[in-house]
């Protein structure tokens, strides 16, 4: 059972999970992952959700179905995400393409699309409309991804899935999912096809860190600074005049700096202030960087404002190689937890199955629980005045929570309020 709105109730029906293998034949073979791929930061299991209106254009068209065909045709040519990874000495993760397939899940809601609540991060009663097998939420030996189509009432559905994140990133996975939207719609092949090469991401031998890595230190909580249980979630806007109006309160030689520079800086030092009250202590923000056009040659197709401008340009295809080599050298370990806020740019995903493009397409749970620390998914979406700008989701405790709300305020001059102004 799962809640809606104002506390009634919906029911989803499921059918038993099942393996989804590849449409045909498929090498079975080891494929190493990169020494970025296998750190302990990313070995968990991402959950995405697209959510589909009706089309009468389709109707009499089953999505699960489509789906599930399109899914099997598209693991033809990526098929390393139908093996299992095993781990071998060192912690060095291996995929073995085994053509085992991937969980999938058919399932039916009494619900329709506005029932299922405000369509944005955490996608509210995500447990219900992306079933948990029991034994799929490992790392090792497990499937790499699960996916659920949940029809809905109104004729509309919900294609949510998860992926195990060593496997791919964003732009990896979407690349996947597109080709599953180009197969679902007809087409032969994926536009653009997969290509492996992790070894280009592969620490050298022997291998040598040349850099600081902050983002890795140990550092001991002795303050129990991690954000407890008790939280909620809000959501940020920041459109065309929030960004001028902090764009405005930098000095000269900062008013180039990127959006994301920019809301990062700002949602890092209000986050800051609202949690933490010790001003000898050290607080970190990480950034997650798509790396493909750092490297030289690029990597193939297929494959405080300041401090923030600073730390992004600083991520250069030599600070990649020394992060890899650090993994090596330092048993592969976990992004520092401590102190640490985590931003990310989430992809949004236009991708069309054959309903057109979904009227909710990206992260479901915003970076809330993804990590044991505060991670937030910075996302590209329009507001209701149809302005372009930057959503945030922010989890914190409730009176954090409020100290956040003011700050902003503060910064924003009072000339606008951005708390869940969608």
């Amino acid at each position: 059972m799962a809640s809606i709105n104002a506390g009634a109730t919906f029911k989803v029906r499921r059918k038993s999970p099942e393996l989804i293998r590849p449409a045909k034949p498929t090498p079975h073979e080891l494929r190493i992952l990169s020494d970025i791929d296998d750190q302990d930061g990313l070995r968990f299991q991402m959950p995405l959700a697209l959510i589909y209106r009706h089309n009468p254009c389709m109707d009499g068209r089953d999505p699960a179905r489509v789906i599930r065909d399109a899914v099997a045709e598209a693991l033809v040519f990526y098929y390393p995400f139908a093996g299992r990874l095993r781990e071998f000495a060192t912690r060095k993760l291996v995929v073995e393409c085994t053509g085992e397939g991937v969980l999938f899940v058919e399932a039916d809601a009494d619900a329709t699309l506005l029932q299922l609540g405000t369509l944005l991060p955490p996608i509210q009663n995500l447990r219900e409309l992306l079933y948990d097998v029991p034994g799929a939420a490992g790392v090792i030996d497990c499937p790499l991804m699960l996916i659920q189509v949940t029809r809905l009432l109104c004729g509309g559905f919900v294609f949510a899935w998860r992926y195990n994140h060593t496997i791919a990133d964003g732009a990896g996975i979407y690349q996947f999912i597109e080709a599953v939207g180009e197969l679902a719609r007809g087409a032969e092949c994926p536009s653009v096809l997969p290509v492996w090469q992790r070894h280009i991401l592969c620490a050298r031998y022997p291998p040598r860190v040349t850099l600081r890595h902050p983002e890795h230190d140990t550092v001991v909580d002795t303050k129990r600074t991690i954000i407890p249980h008790d939280r909620v979630v809000r959501h940020f806007f920041f459109g065309p005049t929030e960004i001028s109006t902090l764009r405005q309160s930098l000095p000269p030689h900062l008013h180039s700096c990127s959006k994301f520079q920019i809301v990062t800086a700002c949602m890092w030092r209000c986050r800051t202030i609202a949690t933490f009250s010790d001003p000898n202590e050290e607080f970190r923000v990480l950034c997650v960087m798509n790396i493909r056009k750092q490297m030289n040659p690029p990597l193939p197709e297929g494959y405080y404002v300041e401090l923030v401008k600073k730390a992004i340009h600083e991520g250069t295809e030599e600070y990649v190689q020394s992060v890899a080599d650090l993994m090596v050298l330092r048993g592969r370990p976990n992004l520092t937890g401590a102190r640490t806020y985590l931003v990310s740019s989430a992809r949004v995903f236009e991708v069309d199955v054959g309903w057109g493009k979904p009227a909710y397409g990206g992260v479901a749970r915003g970076g809330v629980d993804s990590f044991p620390r505060a991670v937030s998914y910075f996302m590209r979406l329009k507001n209701s005045k149809g302005e372009d700008g930057i959503m945030v989701p922010i989890c914190l405790p409730p009176k954090a929570m409020d100290v956040l709300i003011d700050e902003l305020q503060k910064m924003l001059l009072g000339r606008s309020s951005i708390a869940s102004a969608l």
